[in-house]
């Protein structure tokens, strides 16, 4: 699988991981404290090819991931469900741990960033479902993050990235249903 666009990664072993699964080119950030050198490669980067942010599951990889979608207009992102980037043994979260099938089905189902959607799911209806509030609201986040590919978010973040991927109001209720059905069964 060829990718046209540069997939921004968080380190060397991210890139790594990403090469046994994929034929691309990346950018890597090396942590949080993005410089502005890394910053302008990217840039270009978007300008020239395109850019996929591809970061861990985890406060700091959404920390750069917002860092950069707030300088760079029209990112498209890529999510890896935490469940998928641990290691088999030992501790910690990150895109390195994913087996290539897990990066490969990220990349195969990237969100496009798009700044001029409203959408029709209001942030009454994320508390409605139970998302934002109450004792299942993180858990439930964590699976809507999932089956719409959008990843873990917190509440406060939830209706942005819902309005900022263009979630309709159609895949959201069938999200939340698969949601209630789990938890009935």
């Amino acid at each position: 699988m060829k990718i046209k666009e540069i997939i921004v990664v968080e380190g060397k072993d991210d890139t790594t991981a990403i090469k046994r699964a994929v034929d691309a080119d990346t950018i890597e950030t090396n942590g949080s404290s993005i410089g502005e050198t890394v910053i302008e490669q990217i840039k270009l980067a978007q300008k020239t090819r395109g850019v996929i942010l591809f970061t861990d599951p985890d406060f700091p990889g959404e920390k750069i991931r917002k860092t950069i979608s707030d300088q760079i207009a029209g990112c498209k992102h890529a999510f890896i469900p935490k469940n998928d980037a641990r290691p088999k043994r030992g501790r910690g979260i990150g895109v390195e741990h994913a087996s290539p099938e897990a990066i490969r089905l990220a990349l195969q189902s990237v969100k496009e960033e798009m700044e001029e959607y409203i959408s029709d799911i209001s942030f009454d209806d994320l508390v409605d479902a139970g998302l934002i509030g109450g004792s299942r609201a993180k858990a439930r986040r964590e699976k809507l993050g999932i089956i719409l590919k959008i990843g873990y978010t917190n509440g406060k973040q939830l209706h942005k990235r819902i309005q900022m991927f263009q979630i309709t109001k159609e895949e959201y209720v069938e999200a939340i249903n698969i949601i209630l059905q789990e938890e009935k069964n």
